[in-house]
């Protein structure tokens, strides 16, 4: 009895200290957000793509890159061609002149946005190390998709009490381990909104992810388009099929 008594309190003992543990490791859940392009008949604001992109450059661009989108992209979040030229030529990309030295050039509309550092090398020390990700498809590959994305950008704040927080890291409550690389980026009024929009904390990080978003799914709208007249054609067949059974096994029963 004794040894059962025991091995009871051992037990009991290991799974105390291994649900501290997780509980020390685990994140709160996610922000959930009410975002226009969600559910089947969801769209883009293009005038909050607007705002994101108008964040995106002027405080994400500085350390990660968009490489899967090029400047003729953002015709669909309501630029004109004229506006998209215009945007593309405030950047220069390496080239070589005719007698083959290294030189530069205007961006067109063709140019995908430029990476913030000649290779990955030269970003790991400008960042301490760490590697600033490729913000294209970050709303595909994160697991909670742009309500993670909006999440972390608003989950900094101080450590807890007695949290061991290493040098260079800052804290965020929603990054798994809670340590990540990336400073704070986002601060009261820190753009001035061409619309005149103002610019808080939460506007400023649902602005950003909603951009993000589309960034990462550029025909998403198409897709839900496609989605429901496949659905409309699906429930007329269907109705169709059935008519014609019920006229088939009608033949049938007379004979």
């Amino acid at each position: 009895m004794k040894k059962i008594v025991l091995a009871a309190v051992a037990a009991f003992s290991v799974a105390s200290v291994s649900t501290s543990v997780q509980s020390a490791g685990e994140t709160p859940p996610l922000m959930h957000q009410q975002w226009s392009f969600q559910g089947t008949f969801g769209k883009f604001d293009r005038m909050q793509l607007q705002r994101g992109l108008q964040v995106y450059r002027e405080i994400c661009a500085a350390c990660h890159s968009l490489k899967y989108i090029a400047f003729r992209n953002l015709q669909d979040l309501g630029y004109s061609e004229e506006q998209v030229k215009a945007l593309a030529l405030e950047y220069e990309y390496p080239a070589i002149d005719d007698e083959g030295s290294d030189t530069t050039r205007k961006g067109t509309p063709a140019d995908r946005f430029p990476n913030p550092y000649p290779n990955e090398k030269f970003a790991r020390s400008a960042n301490n190390g760490a590697l600033p990700p490729d913000l294209s498809l970050m709303t595909k590959a994160r697991a909670g998709g742009p309500d993670y994305v909006y999440s972390l950008m608003m989950g900094y704040e101080d450590p807890p009490p007695g949290f061991d927080l290493l040098e260079g890291l800052s804290y965020n409550k929603y990054f798994s381990g809670n340590q990540i690389g990336m400073p704070k980026q986002i601060n009261e009024d820190q753009v001035t909104y061409a619309d005149g929009t103002k610019a808080s904390e939460q506007q400023i990080a649902q602005d950003v992810t909603a951009f993000l978003h589309w960034a990462a799914e550029p025909k998403l709208e198409a897709r839900h388009s496609t989605g429901f007249r496949v659905m409309i054609y699906v429930v007329i067949f269907t109705i169709l099929a059935y008519f014609l059974k019920r006229r088939i096994w009608a033949r049938l029963e007379k004979k």
